[in-house]
């Protein structure tokens, strides 16, 4: 049986070096291009660039030309920085390619937003209704049916697999949901920037685009699709942590009415207990970021705060991985048919 040819674009950064990684022992699929968004004068070996697929790839990285990408692929991971997938889009879809987006430049409905939370205009307004918001749990009916899928932000994803479940519910107050979000440097991106130098970052914590993180509009958009009339509104607070990789949001929600932890529970187990990604804790025993690097799982904890009505959530996952790559190749595996969890374990 012939295998899915695939290409990854932005193939030097994080998130395309680990999508390398899991598709190369991916059994149902072929890499036959990678690409990078910088200007390269000729291809260079991708062993020259990660020495570590020395032993197991001898593909080449070239400058990115989406036409001829296409020629070469049934399905392109586009792992590029903000603002250039969406001219790049278009060239593939017109070639039959299918199309798994990274960035976010497909993930807002509405192209009034992109200005505001990215600072450039939308290129292609008319694709935004079409692309779907990948988060495999959650709506995997219209992922496997999708042309385009926009792969979601890593902290989008670890706060609405936690929120999710409860917005249909009437339990919580839904005006103002508190997240504080903290993160390992690896999703500032690789590059070279003064404030991401080791001795600026080791020792340190910070907090950065406060009430103004791009995520944030995601997150409200789709847990509108849960809440109903109700709207959530979303106070985000991230923080950079001196760790490689691995996020821990805390999200604060006030409750409507007393509720038991295993009323909760049941919300969860009734959602989550069939997804193969989600692990829920059970009391007490709280995520940690050790437990989910390298993983493309996402660890829930709760806590019930009955005088305060006050309900406490934890998400941890991978930003690489479950917050990026790992969660692209789990929507490649539904829009292809394959066992969703192939090669993700």
């Amino acid at each position: 049986m012939s295998r899915l040819r695939v290409a990854i674009a932005g193939a030097t950064g994080y998130a395309g070096e680990e999508l390398i990684r899991l598709l190369l022992h991916h059994p149902f699929v072929e890499i036959t291009s990678l690409a990078a968004s910088a200007k390269w004068e000729k291809p260079i070996a991708l062993a020259s660039f990660f020495p570590r697929f020395s032993a197991t790839s001898n593909l080449l990285i070239e400058a990115f030309d989406p036409t001829r990408i296409a020629r070469f692929c049934d399905v392109v991971f586009l792992a590029l920085p903000h603002g250039l997938a969406m001219n790049a889009v278009p060239a593939f879809l017109s070639a039959g390619c299918r199309v798994i987006d990274l960035s976010g430049d497909f993930r807002l409905k509405d192209p009034t937003q992109y200005p505001q939370w990215y600072g450039l205009p939308h290129t292609h307004p008319e694709l935004l209704q079409e692309a779907v918001y990948g988060i495999p749990e959650l709506f995997s009916k219209e992922i496997a049916k999708a042309r385009l899928v926009a792969n979601p932000g890593c902290y989008a994803t670890s706060v609405i697999l936690a929120c999710a479940p409860l917005l249909k519910t009437g339990w919580i107050e839904t005006d103002c949901i508190i997240v504080d979000a903290k993160s390992g440097l690896t999703g500032a991106g690789r590059k070279s920037e003064s404030h991401l130098m080791f001795s600026e970052i080791n020792e340190n914590l910070w907090p950065y685009k406060v009430n103004g993180h791009p995520h944030t509009p995601e997150i409200e958009q789709a847990l509108r699709i849960f809440g109903g009339t109700n709207a959530p509104s979303i106070s985000m607070v991230p923080q950079v942590v001196p760790v490689n990789r691995g996020i821990l949001s805390s999200i604060y929600l006030r409750l409507q009415k007393q509720v038991t932890e295993e009323s909760v529970g049941s919300i969860y187990h009734e959602l989550y207990d069939q997804a193969p990604f989600v692990r829920l804790r059970t009391f007490g025993n709280w995520p940690k970021l050790s437990e989910i690097s390298g993983t493309n799982f996402c660890d829930i904890a709760f806590a019930v705060d009955e005088k305060k009505r006050l309900l406490i959530l934890f998400a941890a996952i991978d930003n690489l991985l479950k917050g990026a790559a790992g969660q692209a190749v789990q929507n490649l595996n539904l829009m292809c048919g394959f066992p969703e969890t192939t090669a993700l374990l």
